[in-house]
């Protein structure tokens, strides 16, 4: 399918497909807070360490918060409206190495299995680093080490996530980096 947006021709009038919103504030300042967030800890890891450690603690608090709203919040934001039994997963990725997978108008199950990974390598990375803190793991190069690997573990995570999003646009024929900023996405497509 075209990357390029479906549009409907009416008496010379070019009208765009029906759109609804799918992510809701809360999820998408979630989303791009928490990429702020992993990119200063990154970035300041060697040079930085107090604003390094903020930036954990923040992201720390980020993924708190979007445990909690993938409970209570919006339709889609529900972790009860995308995660999905690992044969759903599975069946999903086989479909879509033949590029015959299914739009989910939420995330799909490959999404769903990526939210929960990051979600988990977050929460690993700020438990990892707020124990280096403590007196007990003071100066434990393991616990470092296990740190360190957590953070380049979360850079390959979120390759796979960019290149699966910009798979899905071109699949999709959507952009859904944009539907991230506006929370819109088409009801069909």
């Amino acid at each position: 399918m075209s990357a390029q947006a479906k549009h409907t021709v009416t008496g010379g009038e070019v009208t765009s497909p029906p759109t609804v919103e799918v992510w809701d504030v809360f999820v998408r300042l979630f989303h791009w807070s928490l990429v702020a967030t992993f990119a200063i800890a990154f970035v300041s890891a060697d040079e930085w360490e107090k604003l390094h450690n903020w930036a954990g603690y923040a992201a720390l608090g980020l993924v708190s918060t979007r445990l909690v709203w993938g409970l209570i919040g919006t339709r889609h934001a529900r972790f009860s409206s995308f995660v999905r039994a690992p044969a759903a997963t599975l069946a999903y990725l086989r479909d879509m190495m033949r590029g015959s997978e299914k739009r989910y108008l939420g995330h799909n199950p490959a999404g769903a299995l990526m939210i929960l990974a990051l979600l988990a390598g977050i929460a690993g990375l700020g438990l990892t680093g707020w124990m280096m803190t403590l007196d007990a793991y003071w100066q434990d190069e393991w616990l470092e080490e296990v740190h360190e690997a957590l953070a380049n573990g979360m850079l390959v995570l979120i390759a796979l996530h960019i290149a699966g999003v910009v798979i899905a646009s071109i699949r999709h024929g959507e952009n859904l980096m944009r539907a991230m900023i506006t929370g819109h996405k088409a009801v069909d497509r």
